[in-house]
This record gives C-alpha cells, sequence and structure tokens, in this order.
C-alpha cells in the first residue's frame, strides 16, 4: 500500500491496548461533541464535510479541544485520499512524495487527497515553501492542526490559502458527555466494568480537564485502573478522581500564545489598578513553572513605565524583589513577588517617564545630532575656551534655590516640553516644583 489513511488503519487495528482517548475519537460527524460555532446547522465548515468540498483549513485551538477528532471525522467522511503527516518527523523529502501521489491520483483517477499535518506550527519555513505551489494549484487539499497561533507560526502566504477555524476549550457539560460516553460503550471504551460515577465526581472530573477532552479521558481512564487495582468496586467517587488527576497541569505553554495572554493579562491588571488579578495572574505563572525572574523583569520594567515618579519607590521595590528571590529562592521568594505585585497594582499610576521618552525619541530621529549648544559644551582646554565652550554658563548653585533660568535644549528645540507630571501620587508634587521654578524670579547668591 503506496498510501495509508492513519484512522483507518488504527481503526483496523486491535484497539484494546490503545488510550482511552485515541479509542473513543468520534466516528461521524454526529457523534462529535461541541465546537457548535463552526460545526453548527448550517455553518461552513459543516456544509463542506457533507458535500465532500472541503478548502484548505487550519484548525487552531487549545490541546484536547478536538482538533485531530475533527480531521478522523473528515477522514471518515469524505471520497479524498486521506494523508496523514507529521511536521515533527516527516520533512521537505516526504512531502515531495506525498505532492507527487496525490498529483498522479488526481490526473488518472479524478480523487483528491487530504493532507492532513498535525502540530503545523512545527513545520520550518522551507517545509511550508515547499507545501504551498501545492496548496495554491490545488494539488492537496491541508488540513493543519495546531495549538500556536497560525498568525505567528504560518508563513503568510499559506495562511492566506487556508480558512483558519478556531476551536475553543470544551466546557464541562461537553466534557461530561464524552466520559459518560466511554463508560458506557462496551466496544471502544470501558462499558464492559460496568462502572458508575457520581455528579459530584464528574463534576471534578470535568472541571480538572479544563476543557480538554484527552485529559478528561486520560483522568477517567486512571480512575478505572486505579479501582481496578485497589478495590472492589465499581463507583468512581470524588477521593477516586482527585488521586487519578494527581498532578494536574495548567494551561501556560511558556513558548507558546498562551503565555504571553497570561503575562499580558499580569501586565494589564498591575496597570488597572486591580491587586486581586495581579497576584492571580502572578502566581498562575509561578504554578506553571514560569521562572521570577521573567516575572521580575516585567515588574521592573512596569514600575518605570507605568508608575514611574507617581511612586518612586515601585523601582525600588521591584528591583530589590529580584535581589530577594536570588537570595531566598522558590517557594519563600513567592512571597516577595507576591508584596511586589500587590504594592505596584496599588500605586498611583503614571506613563510620564515613557512619553517622555517617546516624544525626545521622536525629535531625536526626525531632527538627527543637533549641535550642543556653546554655553552647555565641555571646556577642559584653553582652545575650547577661547572658542567660546562653557562661556555664559550659569551654576544653578550660585543661585537662590539652586535653580537658574537657563536654555538646555538646542535653540531648534528651544521650549520644548518632554515631560508632563501626571495629576497622581508624587507627581504632584513635582509638577508643584517645575510649576514653582518656571514662575521664579532667580537672584544670584551673594
Amino acid at each position: 500500500m503506496t498510501t495509508s489513511d492513519l484512522f483507518s488503519a488504527q481503526a483496523a487495528k486491535d484497539q484494546r491496548h490503545a488510550p482511552l482517548a485515541d479509542r473513543m475519537r468520534p466516528g461521524s460527524i454526529e457523534e462529535f461533541v461541541g465546537q457548535e460555532e463552526i460545526l453548527g446547522e448550517g455553518r461552513m465548515l459543516l456544509q463542506a464535510i457533507k458535500t465532500d468540498s472541503l478548502p484548505s483549513m487550519i484548525l487552531w485551538g487549545p490541546p484536547g479541544c478536538g482538533k485531530t477528532a475533527l480531521a478522523s471525522v473528515i477522514a471518515a467522511s469524505t471520497g479524498a485520499e486521506f494523508i496523514p503527516f507529521s511536521a515533527v518527523l516527516g520533512g521537505v523529502k516526504e512531502v515531495r512524495t506525498i505532492v507527487k501521489a496525490a498529483a498522479l491520483r488526481r490526473d488518472a483517477y479524478r480523487k483528491r487527497t487530504i493532507l492532513f499535518i498535525d502540530e503545523i506550527h512545527r513545520m520550518n519555513k522551507a517545509q511550508q515553501d515547499g507545501l504551498l505551489p501545492h496548496v495554491e494549484k490545488g494539488t492537496v487539499v491541508l488540513i493543519g492542526a495546531t495549538t500556536e497561533n497560525p498568525s505567528f507560526e504560518v508563513i503568510s502566504a499559506l495562511l492566506s490559502r487556508a480558512k483558519v477555524f478556531v476551536l475553543k476549550p470544551l466546557d464541562q457539560d461537553q466534557l461530561a458527555v464524552i466520559v459518560k460516553r466511554a463508560l458506557t460503550d462496551g466496544k471502544r471504551g470501558l462499558g464492559k466494568l460496568g462502572l458508575r460515577i457520581d455528579d459530584p465526581a464528574l463534576a471534578d472530573l470535568c472541571r480538572a480537564a479544563r476543557g480538554d477532552a484527552r485529559r478528561a479521558l486520560n483522568t477517567l481512564e486512571a480512575a478505572a485502573a486505579y479501582l481496578a487495582a485497589s478495590e472492589n468496586s465499581k463507583e468512581i467517587s470524588k477521593e477516586i478522581v482527585a488521586e487519578a488527576v494527581q498532578h494536574r497541569t495548567l494551561l501556560y505553554d511558556r513558548a507558546g500564545e498562551e503565555h504571553y495572554n497570561v503575562v499580558s493579562a499580569f501586565i494589564k491588571s498591575l496597570r488597572g489598578s486591580d491587586p486581586d488579578a495581579a497576584v492571580y495572574w502572578m502566581t498562575r505563572m509561578l504554578e506553571a513553572g514560569e521562572d521570577p525572574r521573567f516575572i521580575i523583569r516585567r515588574m521592573i520594567i512596569f514600575a518605570s513605565e507605568d508608575i514611574g515618579n507617581a511612586d518612586p519607590q515601585a523601582l525600588q521595590l521591584a528591583t530589590a524583589t529580584l535581589s530577594a528571590h536570588e537570595m531566598v529562592g522558590l517557594p519563600e521568594s513567592a512571597l516577595c513577588l507576591s508584596q511586589a505585585v500587590t504594592y505596584l497594582a496599588s500605586a498611583p499610576k503614571s506613563n510620564s517617564a515613557l512619553t517622555a521618552y517617546v516624544r525626545a525619541r521622536k525629535d531625536v530621529h526626525e531632527k538627527g545630532a543637533i549641535e550642543v549648544p556653546l554655553h552647555l559644551r565641555n571646556a577642559p582646554t584653553g582652545l575650547m575656551r577661547n572658542l567660546g565652550y562653557g562661556r555664559e554658563y550659569r551654576y544653578p548653585h550660585n543661585f537662590d534655590g539652586h535653580y537658574v533660568k537657563e536654555d538646555y535644549l538646542p535653540g531648534e528645540l528651544k521650549n520644548r516640553v518632554y515631560y508632563t507630571p501626571a495629576e497622581s501620587g508624587y507627581e504632584k508634587e513635582i509638577k508643584k516644583r517645575l510649576e514653582g521654578w518656571k514662575n521664579s524670579t532667580e537672584e544670584e547668591d551673594e
């Protein structure tokens, strides 16, 4: 056999020792649970599956939401040849072989080829470039599955030729349907074992799965194995579920989109002065294994960008948190991070340091390197002094209040204002002080 249908081949094998999640993959669109937004009556994807007129597509969603299960439904429903390809194990050579066979199949038998690429985000640019012309010509219909944002991981030319369908995490009711089906299915599931699960235990199991059907079925399978090994009972209780869940993992991929989503929520909660939300997102990151130094670096940046001189102690506390973490380490340093996070969230806010830099940077880039005024130049030699370097410079400490009105900007930028203190926190005092100097009349000290 020159080509193989992964799902048909799997179905033909003895499935007794396959994981429950693999055995319970739906065999038809009617068995598929969830994703009504794209598979509901009248929706484009459902119609395309029923009429065997599939466009190239990217299925984007979190683990366990049904991407591969949906691909298996398409494999069972379509009249096309269904070819699975692993982005991890396959290479450009394998893609060429598949495309060559697909072209022959199309020309000789008028039969289409669907190329299913799991984890398409793992394909490198060369692989994606090699695939592009064949998708464009329709030699293959591409179905790519990814947990990562395709706008970051799939080249734009390929992405523009594919329809992106966004799959969502399953809700607890949908997970309950899947779990109950696995418990009662005597052919593919655990039906022959006669197991039962009460509503509280089912709710706990579905809650622990966090929208992931594979995780729910793996937990159910672990609970069944625990019962078989430890006691002569058929009841899956809350305690059994808790034992089966064991080491729950949090949805937080440090290299993927969810990483940036959580970090974004963290920073926005700090900026929005919500210490409860900020400490929650911080804890999410820590509990998922994030390096505390990454979190602290974000806090240090935030202390200047969003608080600044409204509370100068914010930057001190943020930088001190790094020293504290290096000194004591986790888990104790989590308390130091919690203190800093709640302080930053509760501090008065100002982005004046940021806006001052942005305004100054704009002038630097637009106007180039304007000459330094003579009176501000350093004059370490007699020649420089004779040329006027430093001449007419007025030393502020010689004046009352240690202040004297002076032009410190180049003439081209005279009276330009970059720093505008906010009416917040300590910047109120700074603003008052600057306005006082602006309106002052100077007198040189005797």
